[in-house]
């Protein structure tokens, strides 16, 4: 089950305090017009996964980028942080909230990553059937067709 935190007096904000990857990014860029947070729950409600996207017209190549733009009429979800609570639930979150995303935003057709460059976000994207999009100077992003 999916709970997308589009509100900041969401209880689950709290969650932010386990990003390991952009730890820094203040929550009211991360839950905002352009932006949201979707968490994976088990049966009993329990948080399993959690990704932030942002949507806009282009692909970031920096975080500086990331936090420097906003779109007004966005095609692409940037998926720029993601961590699990539980073995292969990242995955499975990345393929429910693509699903999810094309259903409630229609006018998105691409989507991407804000990845650091570390071989465990290219073995979890490559695995999951991403491809490299472009090599920047401190990330990757990868393309889920």
């Amino acid at each position: 089950m999916l709970h997308i935190i589009n509100s900041l007096n969401d209880p689950l904000c709290s969650l932010v305090g386990d990003d390991p990857v952009r730890s820094e990014i203040p929550l009211e860029f991360r839950v905002s017009a352009h932006s949201e947070i979707i968490v994976l729950q088990d049966s009993y409600s329990k948080p399993t996964a959690v990704v932030c996207v942002l949507y806009r017209d282009s692909v970031p190549h920096s975080q500086q980028q990331l936090l420097e733009y906003a779109s007004y009429a966005p095609s692409v979800a940037v998926f720029y942080t993601i961590w699990s609570y539980q073995s292969g639930a990242g995955k499975q979150l990345i393929v429910s909230a693509r699903r999810d995303i094309q259903t409630r935003r229609p006018n998105i057709v691409k989507y991407v990553t804000l990845s650091p460059q570390t071989e465990m976000a290219r073995v979890f994207h490559l695995r999951n059937g991403a491809n490299v999009l472009s090599i920047n100077e401190d990330s990757i992003n990868y393309q889920y067709d």
